[in-house]
Order: C-alpha cells, then structure tokens, then sequence
C-alpha cells in the first residue's frame, strides 16, 4: 500500500463524500423552494426519495474510482451509523423525513454494508445489481405510485399500486439487463426477469422500511448465485 493507493483511495471517498453532501444539500434545498409542501406527504416524499434515488450511485462511483474494501465498508457502516443518528435526532428532516415510522435508511446503509462485506471489491457487480434496483426501481415506483393514480391495495400501514408496482418491476428489469452488459458474468435473461419479479415481490412488504434491506441484499445474492 503506496502513496499512489493511498491518494487514489482519498480520491475516492472525497468523490463519494461530495456526492453524499450534494444530495443532502439538493433535499435540503429542494424543501426550502417549495415551503408550501414541506410538511405534506408529498413534499417529504421527494426529497426523500431523492436521496434515495441518489445514493444509488455510491456504488458503481466508488466501484469505477477503485475504493479498496479496506476502505468502503467502514465508510459504508459510518454512513449507516450517521443515518441512524439522524433517524433518531431529526439532524436532517429532509433526509429522513416521512409520514411514516420507518427505518428505511438506516436499513439503507445496513444492506449496502452488507453487501460490501460480502461481495466487494470481486463481485462489485452483484453489489450494483442490489443497490441500483432498489435505488431506481423501488425510488421511481414511490414517486410515480404517489403521483398518478391507479387501482391500489393496502398492506399494512402502506399503500401499494398498480403503477407503483409495475415501475419497480420494469425499471429493475432494464437496471440489471444494462449491467448485464458489462464485461463480467452475468446470469442469463430469464435470470434477470425472475430476479426483477423476487425483487418487486420483496418490495410489497415494506413494513418499518424492511424492503430497504431485503430487496437489494436478495437481488444481490441471487445475481451473484446466477452468474
């Protein structure tokens, strides 16, 4: 471990440690402009969902800047930990705030620490696989479900829709047949859809925001058990 590794991983952190500040600042910022819906459902449900959404790209960023495992997962449990803090202290409403009790980022963190612990840096793509479907699959089915209607059902304390719903399953089918592309093993198509369908399954149970921890770390094992 040189000087030229030791740069290349400060590089990287600072890089992801931007990014996590912008969105933070863009959630932040994005309430202050519409006050009028800061303290709807909907108003909190776009800023959260953006962080959600964002954060996604955490990982392919530290996977294409080389960040060594020595490094992401105590970054990724002290990501995990500050969430949890916040989840409790309300330091960044913007970040954590919903009209429900939920856990849902800290089981954010929890997964993607989970899975760097598993399977980073060899099988960083069963790594995207798990966070990117729940980042956009899961974060465009929360923000068009609310947004449009259609027909819907009730689970527990959460509503769940028909366009919500066939989002997820869309959009995390596209996410893992573009990272099926890469030069890495992959499983096959029909792998993709069925894990696509586990994953928007997963989804509907999301009481205290437990689909945060069980859509990526079954998408991601299930990827990685395919390949």
């Amino acid at each position: 471990m040189g000087q030229s590794w030791w740069l290349q991983q400060l590089a990287g952190v600072a890089a992801v440690g931007l990014w996590l500040a912008l969105l933070a600042v863009a959630a932040i910022g994005l309430q202050r402009m519409h006050p009028e819906q800061a303290g709807s459902d909907h108003g909190r449900e776009w800023s959260r969902k953006l962080v959600h959404i964002g954060t996604g790209a955490v990982v392919p960023l530290a996977w294409l800047l080389g960040v060594d495992r020595l490094i992401a997962v105590p970054a990724a449990m002290a990501v995990t930990v500050l969430a949890a803090i916040n989840h409790r202290y309300r330091l960044l409403p913007a970040i954590e705030d919903v009209g429900r009790h939920s856990y849902g980022t800290v089981a954010y963190g929890a997964a993607i620490t989970s899975l760097l612990l598993a399977f980073w840096p060899q099988q960083a793509d069963a790594v995207c696989a798990g966070v990117l479907v729940m980042a956009l699959g899961d974060g465009l089915a929360g923000l068009l479900g609310a947004r449009f209607r259609s027909p819907s059902w009730q689970l527990g304390e959460q509503r769940k829709s028909l366009l919500g719903t066939t989002t997820m399953a869309v959009v995390s089918m596209v996410v893992l047949l573009l990272l099926a592309q890469g030069p890495w093993p992959a499983p096959p198509p029909a792998a993709l859809v069925a894990i696509a369908l586990v994953a928007t399954a997963l989804e509907q149970v999301a009481w205290m925001g437990i689909d945060n921890l069980t859509v990526p770390i079954v998408s991601a094992w299930l990827w990685s058990g395919w390949r």
